[in-house]
C-alpha cells in the first residue's frame, strides 16, 4: 500500500476476511477475525451458506426484522456497525494506520454509524474530527443519541448544513490522512443533489485514503450504475450482505476493497429474504472439496475426457488438459483428431492423447464417434469444444456426442457454436451440463447481438440457463454463474489481463477436473469460476496484466487452491 496520502496501486475488489459478529446482538463486540486457514481446519461436513446480494428494500426488511421480531434495538445495530468499520480499518491499514481522520456524517442512519466510528477511533487516541452535514437540532433517534455521545466525550464536531458553510470548511480536508464517508447509505435514490456534489469532489481530490460506510455516497444499493457524483473509496465496509453496487460495474469500480461484516442481524432474518443473486466467497470455496485420503489412486480423482483440437488449434486442447491436470483430475484423456494428436501429446506430457479420424479439414469427423463414445463411457466427465472447429461434420459429431454422453458435460467454444440458435436442444443431454460462453457465444446461442447480451448480462445468462436447462458461466468482467432456476452467483475474482487466448480453455479443463472429483456441477461451476479468476489475479501480480498469458493462469492454480484453503500451493 502506498502512503496514506494516496491511493493503492492495485486495489483488491474483495476482502477474504469475512467478519463474524457472533454475540454482537447481546453487546459483545469482539469480532471473530480468524484467518481463512483456521476456518478450513473445521470438519468439512460443514456446509456454509451462500452469501446473498441484497437491494435496499431487502436490506430494510432485514433491519426491520432484527428490530421488530428479535428485539435488537437500532442503537445496538448502529453500535455494532461502527465497531466493525473500525476493526475493518485496522485490518486494512495494519500498523501504518492513519492518525488524522475526518468522519463525514449525514443526518440519517449512515451518519449515526459515522458517529460511532468517530467515537471508537477517538478512543484509540487518534485525532478525529466529525463533519455533520445537517443541523444537530434536526437529528432524531439513534442518530441524535450517537451525536450526543460523540460530542460529550470531546470529539470536535463541525456542522456544515449548507453550501456556504461547506465552502468555508472545504479547504480543511486536505489535512487529513483518511476520510470516512458516512454521508449516505442504502436509502439514496437518484444522483446527489445540492452541495453534496461539491463535497464528493473534495473527498475524491483530497489525496486521503477513503473508507466508505456501507457504500460510497452517490451509489445506489439497487444498481451498479453511477447516476452522478460518487465517492471513490479505497475500502468499503458493508453490513450483513453485499449490495448490487458492490458487485456490478461500473459502481463496483468505486468500492475499493469490500469487507462484508456481520452486525448482529439474525441469520434467520436474512434467510427469510428471497434473493436470486449471490456472491461467490472464499469461505464457500473452502468447503467445496474434501481433503484427500492417503489410501487413494488416480482413479479416485476423476477420469476426464477432453474432446478438442483441430489444425492450428492444438494449443486449445493442450491448455484444457493442463487446466484439468492442475485442477486435480486423476486421469486426463484427450480425444483429438489424428491430424494434431502428436502435437497435443508433445505439449502436455501428463495427459493420454488418443487420435481419432479426421475429416477433410483435419478436424474430428463422424468416423471418430465410435471411439469417442467408448472413451466417454469410461469417463466421469467430458469437456467438449475447445478448438474443434466449425465444419458441419464436426459440429454434427459434437451434437451427437454430448447428447448421448452418459457423463456430465462441460461445453465450451466451438462446442457451444454447435447449438447456435437452438439452446433448447441442450435439454436432450441427460446428465448435468455446464456451458461456458463468452458474450459472443451466448449471443449466438440465443440468436441476439453481442451488444444486446452485454447490455443486460443478468437477463441474458438467466435466459440461456432457463432455455437450455444447463448451468451457465457467462465469462467476462464479473463472470456470472446461473443455474436453471435463475439464481445467479457473481464471481469477484479476475482481471483484464485474462482477456487473452486460451484463458477460457483453462477454465473448461478446471471445471471438468472439479466435476470429475465429485463436486456437484453447480458447486464446481462456482468454485471453478472463483479459482480461475484467483489464479489470474495471482498471475497478474507475477507478470503484470499486459504480459499475462493462459499458461500463467495454469501455473498459478496451485496457489489459487491454497488461497482458498484447498491443498498446498506451489508458491513461496
Amino acid at each position: 500500500m502506498e502512503g496514506l496520502g494516496g491511493r493503492q496501486g492495485r486495489r483488491a475488489q474483495y476482502s477474504r476476511a469475512l467478519k463474524s459478529a457472533e454475540g454482537l446482538a447481546t453487546g459483545h463486540v469482539q469480532a471473530d477475525s480468524r484467518p481463512l486457514e483456521d476456518v478450513t481446519a473445521k470438519a468439512r461436513s460443514y456446509n456454509p451458506k451462500t452469501m446473498k446480494v441484497l437491494n435496499s428494500e431487502q436490506m430494510r426488511r432485514c433491519d426491520r426484522a432484527a428490530i421488530d421480531d428479535y428485539g435488537i434495538t437500532e442503537l445496538v445495530l448502529m453500535e455494532n456497525a461502527g465497531v466493525q468499520v473500525v476493526e475493518s480499518m485496522d485490518e486494512y491499514f495494519g500498523d501504518s494506520g492513519p492518525d488524522v481522520i475526518a468522519v463525514m456524517c449525514g443526518k440519517g442512519n449512515n451518519g449515526g454509524d459515522g458517529f460511532v466510528v468517530a467515537r471508537h477511533l477517538y478512543s484509540t487516541r487518534r485525532a478525529v474530527r466529525a463533519y455533520l452535514f445537517a443541523a444537530a437540532a434536526d437529528l432524531r433517534g439513534s442518530v441524535a443519541e450517537n451525536h450526543r455521545i460523540a460530542e460529550a466525550i470531546g470529539i470536535d464536531i463541525i456542522e456544515v448544513p449548507d453550501a456556504e458553510s461547506w465552502e468555508q470548511r472545504a479547504a480543511e480536508i486536505v489535512g487529513f490522512d483518511c476520510i470516512v464517508d458516512a454521508l449516505f447509505g442504502t436509502g439514496i435514490s437518484g444522483p446527489l443533489r445540492g452541495y453534496f456534489a461539491a463535497v464528493v469532489e473534495t473527498i475524491n481530490d483530497s489525496g486521503a485514503s477513503v473508507v466508505a460506510v456501507d457504500l460510497p455516497s452517490g451509489l445506489s444499493a439497487d444498481s451498479g450504475e453511477v447516476a452522478g457524483p460518487a465517492v471513490d473509496a479505497d475500502l468499503t465496509v458493508t453490513f450483513a450482505a453485499p449490495k448490487l453496487c458492490h458487485t456490478f460495474p461500473p459502481g463496483c469500480e468505486l468500492i475499493g476493497e469490500l469487507s462484508v461484516v456481520d452486525i448482529g442481524i439474525p441469520e434467520a432474518a436474512i434467510d427469510a429474504v428471497e434473493s436470486t443473486l449471490e456472491l461467490i466467497t472464499p469461505e464457500e470455496c473452502a468447503f467445496a472439496l474434501e481433503p484427500r485420503e492417503a489410501d487413494t489412486h488416480k482413479g479416485s480423482y476423476g477420469r476426464v475426457l477432453i474432446v478438442a483440437g483441430a489444425p492450428g488449434m492444438a494449443g486449445a486442447a493442450a491448455l484444457t488438459a493442463r487446466g484439468a491436470l492442475r485442477g486435480g483430475a486423476g486421469l486426463v484423456t484427450v480425444g483429438a483428431p489424428d491430424s494434431v494428436s502428436e502435437i497435443v501429446a508433445g505439449l502436455v506430457a501428463e495427459a493420454l492423447v488418443r487420435p481419432h479420424a479426421s475429416n477433410s479439414d483435419g478436424g474430428l469427423g463422424l468416423a471418430a464417434k465410435a471411439g469417442l463414445t467408448a472413451l466417454a463411457a469410461a469417463a466421469d466427465v467430458i469437456a467438449v469444444g475447445p478448438g474443434v472447429g466449425t465444419s458441419e461434420e464436426t459440429q454434427q459429431l459434437v451434437r451427437e456426442l454430448v447428447v448421448e454422453s452418459p457423463a456430465p458435460v462441460v461445453l465450451d467454444a466451438d462446442g457451444l457454436n454447435a447449438f447456435a440458435g437452438d439452446p433448447e436442444a441442450l435439454r436432450e443431454i441427460g446428465p448435468p451440463c455446464v456451458l461456458t460462453p463468452h458474450p459472443g457465444e451466448l449471443a449466438r446461442l440465443l440468436g441476439m447481438s453481442t451488444a444486446d447480451a452485454q447490455a443486460d448480462r443478468l437477463a441474458a445468462v438467466r435466459t440461456l440457463a432457463e432455455r437450455s436447462g444447463a448451468i451457465v458461466i457467462l465469462k467476462g468482467y464479473r463472470s456470472l454463474v446461473c443455474d436453471p432456476q435463475r439464481t445467479v452467483a457473481i464471481n469477484p475474482t479476475g482481471n483484464p489481463g485474462m482477456a487473452t487466448g486460451g484463458s477460457g480453455d483453462v477454465l473448461t479443463g478446471l471445471l471438468a477436473a472439479l466435476i470429475g472429483q465429485g463436486v456437484e456441477p453447480i458447486a464446481a461451476a462456482r468454485l471453478g469460476a472463483f479459482l480461475h479468476g484467483e489464479a489470474g489475479d495471482i498471475a497478474a501480480e507475477r507478470v503484470g496484466e499486459i504480459s499475462l498469458i493462459a499458461s500463467d493462469i495454469v501455473d498459478a492454480l496451485p496457489d489459487a487452491f491454497a488461497n482458498c484453503g484447498l491443498g498446498a500451493g506451489g508458491g513461496e
